[in-house]
C-alpha cells in the first residue's frame, strides 16, 4: 500500500485513476476545489491548487509517497506545487500533453515526416521558463497550452526536491459522453448527419490512446517504476483523420462529407499539416504494453454514437 496524493481526479481520466488506486489497495488522497466528491473511503481536500497558502494549509503534516498532477497547465502552478510538496513526497507525475511536440508552437528540432517523435525532441531540463508571461489570463493560457505544458514539466525537472515524471498523453477518446473535450463527438455528429467536415487535403497520422489506458499508465508511473523524466503515452497505430472518419463511417452506416482545406488553414480536431507523432519506445522499454488504436477505437465510437444519439420520443 502507497500513499498517493491525485491533484484533479474530480472526471474522466483522473476519476478513473482514484477509482483503480484505491482497488488496488493504496491510500489515496484527492485535491480538488470540491466541485466533485470521491469516492467512498478517499480523503478530500478541498483548495485552490493555485493559492500557495490555503494549499500549505491544507495539506498541513501530511506526506505522500507519490503525487498525481492530473490539472498542472502552467509553470506558475508547477512552482506552486513544488514549493508545496517539497519534503511531502519523493515522486511526483504530471500528466502531459502530446501538444509539447507540436512545430507550430515552438522551435523544435525537425523529425522527418513517419518518424515517430522521441522524448528527447523537447527537454524540460533545459526548457527556459518565464514567470512573467500572463498565464493566469484564460485566453492567453488557451492560445499558449503547448508552451504551458512545456514550462510546467521544466519547472518540475529543475526543482530536484523530488523524483519526477512527465506523462505525454496522446489524444484521448472513450468514454461516451465523459469524454468532456467532444472532439470524437464532433466526427460522430457530423457523420451520422451528413454535415460537412473541414481536413486537409494531405492530412498527417497522429496518435490516440484510450482513457482507460491512460488511467493504467498513469498508475503504473506511480506505483511501478521509478523512472523519470518524459514518457509518452499513446497506443501503437497511427492514424490520420481519414482513417478515423473511415471508422466511425462503418460504424454509423454514414459516408463522410469532407471538406479540403489547404495547409495552415483551420480545419476540424485531429486533422494536422505538420508531423509530432509520438514513439511509445521508452514506456514500453520501461515495462508498459501498450494496446493498438483499432483494438479499443470501433468501441469508443460505439459509445460516442450512444452518448450522441437522438432520444426518442
Amino acid at each position: 500500500m502507497r500513499k498517493i496524493c491525485v491533484i484533479g481526479g474530480s472526471r474522466y481520466v483522473g476519476k478513473l485513476l482514484v477509482k483503480r488506486l484505491q482497488a488496488a489497495g493504496h491510500q489515496v488522497t484527492v485535491i480538488n476545489r470540491g466541485s466533485t466528491p470521491p469516492p467512498a473511503g478517499v480523503e478530500h481536500l478541498v483548495v485552490d491548487r493555485n493559492d500557495e497558502a490555503a494549499l500549505s494549509a491544507a495539506l498541513g503534516s501530511a506526506a505522500f509517497d507519490v503525487v498525481v498532477d492530473q490539472v498542472c497547465y502552467t509553470p506558475v502552478q508547477a512552482a506552486i506545487a513544488a514549493r508545496a510538496f517539497s519534503g511531502r513526497t519523493r515522486r511526483y507525475v504530471m500528466t502531459s500533453t502530446i501538444e509539447v511536440y507540436d512545430p507550430a508552437t515552438a522551435a523544435l528540432a525537425t523529425v522527418p515526416h513517419g518518424s515517430p517523435v522521441p522524448e528527447e525532441n523537447v527537454d524540460p531540463a533545459t526548457w527556459l521558463v518565464a514567470m512573467d508571461l500572463p498565464w493566469h489570463d484564460t485566453a492567453y493560457l488557451q492560445a499558449h497550452y503547448a508552451e504551458g505544458k512545456r514550462q510546467a514539466e521544466a519547472v518540475f525537472t529543475q526543482h530536484q526536491g523530488f523524483d519526477f515524471a512527465a506523462v505525454r498523453s496522446a489524444h484521448v477518446l472513450g468514454g461516451g459522453a465523459a469524454e468532456f473535450t467532444g472532439r470524437l463527438a464532433h466526427y460522430v455528429e457530423r457523420i451520422t448527419h451528413g454535415r460537412e467536415i473541414a481536413v486537409h487535403a494531405e492530412a498527417l497520422p497522429t496518435v490516440f490512446l484510450h482513457y482507460q489506458e491512460l488511467a493504467d499508465l498513469l498508475g503504473w508511473a506511480a506505483t511501478a517504476t521509478d523512472a523519470t523524466g518524459p514518457v509518452n503515452a499513446c497506443s501503437d497505430g497511427p492514424l490520420d483523420v481519414y482513417e478515423l472518419g473511415a471508422v466511425i463511417a462503418a460504424r454509423a452506416d454514414r459516408e463522410p462529407v469532407y471538406r479540403s482545406v489547404a495547409a495552415g488553414e483551420p480545419a476540424s480536431p485531429f486533422s494536422f499539416d505538420r508531423h509530432y507523432a509520438m514513439s511509445n519506445a521508452r514506456a514500453k522499454n520501461l515495462g508498459f504494453s501498450f494496446s493498438h488504436s483499432t483494438d479499443w477505437l470501433p468501441g469508443a465510437v460505439a459509445e460516442a454514437l450512444d452518448a450522441t444519439a437522438t432520444p426518442a420520443a
